[in-house]
């Protein structure tokens, strides 16, 4: 049995691979937590300049002109960049992508981005790397000792950087209910391209989005939400001894919830929490989402869902569940699932194809 990875330095780990959890709209299109958007003040001149934008408390921070220094906490608001178009301003980044995890076509040049630190930057790293702007995807990370005490906002301030937040996954903790909807990912995405000066191409980005929601939207009218099938999202690098939910404030349970599926532990606290087999087989899940994260490759990765399914059907405690009995798995990776960017929406055409198969089609191949 692989052993569990929760506590001490490896819980920034499944920090970052579950992203943090997040911001979104409730059902009825409210905002909740921090804003969902970044404002112009007093309408903005030609450029879209000054913009304004707030951090989960709500401090505001404006920028009278596009950043040139990027630096980035995770590959989350890295890939954003890239996406926007705004790549090339980033001079450094944490917890760099691993190989095969970027979009092709970003591959290359974030693979060229220098890394500050492996996890969390060190605090003299961040400070002294020139940058004008940091995006962060995590929340406060000081009670993880000093791997997670980041500069105070008069240290920042000193040395000349911005620091403003991915909101769908750091300001998970503000949030008053579960994470059912695309809306926060999607305003991220937005402040971004108004920061960045890069807002057409967001909008773009967004629109694309809405497209891939609203085809399965459409598709899955029809199935009252007590006829969905049940999921667990099963995070297999996490480790076995004590499996890891992603919980309703994670950007996964918009993932799962969008896709026509009920993630069984959407009602536990916070993004992730490690559960006990026991909990996993008192809900018998419906559905099971191997969630490796990528090797690379398609033939490593065709190996590690087969080595994740084969412990489903060996364990004593899971071989019997519904979805192994059954074979209902979902072969994607963690990163376009538990991860916030672009690719979310096509995560949930992908997953509402599998275990929707006659309502829901997949997406033409590329090509």
């Amino acid at each position: 049995m692989r052993g569990s990875r929760v506590g001490g330095v490896v819980a920034v780990v499944v920090l970052f691979a579950t992203a943090c959890g997040g911001d979104s709209k409730d059902a009825d299109g409210a905002a909740s937590g921090s804003s969902a958007a970044a404002t112009r003040p007093g309408g903005g001149g030609a450029s879209g300049f000054p913009v304004k934008v707030t951090d989960c408390a709500g401090a505001e921070t404006t920028f009278t002109e596009a950043p040139r220094k990027v630096v980035t906490s995770n590959a989350s608001s890295l890939e954003m960049l890239f996406w926007l178009g705004a790549g090339d301003r980033v001079i450094g980044t944490g917890f760099p992508p691993g190989k095969g995890t970027m979009p092709a076509q970003f591959s290359v040049p974030a693979g060229k981005v220098r890394v500050l630190g492996d996890m969390v930057i060190p605090k003299e790293q961040l400070l002294g790397s020139g940058a004008d702007l940091y995006i962060d995807t995590f929340a406060d990370m000081g009670g993880m000792g000093a791997m997670g005490a980041g500069p105070s906002p008069k240290e920042f301030a000193a040395a000349g950087i911005k620091h403003i937040y991915l909101k769908s996954t750091a300001c998970a903790s503000k949030r008053p209910g579960p994470q059912q909807d695309l809306a926060a990912v999607e305003a991220d995405i937005r402040e971004l391209g108004a920061v960045t000066g890069t807002s057409a191409k967001a909008e773009e980005l967004v629109a694309g989005m809405e497209q891939t929601l609203g085809t399965v939207r459409t598709a899955l009218a029809g199935v009252p939400q007590d006829r969905r099938p049940t999921y667990f999202f099963f995070d297999f690098d996490a480790g076995t001894k004590q499996p890891i939910a992603v919980c309703g404030k994670q950007v996964a349970n918009a993932v799962i919830t969008q896709a026509g599926a009920r993630n069984v532990f959407a009602d536990c606290t916070g993004d992730f929490k490690p559960v006990s087999w026991e909990d996993v087989v008192a809900k018998n899940p419906d559905w099971i989402q191997l969630g490796v994260r990528n090797k690379g490759g398609a033939e490593d990765n065709a190996k590690a869902f087969d080595e994740a399914e084969r412990f489903l059907r060996t364990f004593d405690a899971t071989k019997g569940l519904n979805a192994v009995r059954d074979g209902k798995f979902v072969r994607i990776g963690s990163e376009s699932t538990t991860i916030a960017g672009v690719r979310n929406a096509d995560t949930v055409r992908r997953i509402a194809s599998t275990i929707h198969p006659g309502l829901v089609q997949p997406a033409p191949a590329a090509g």
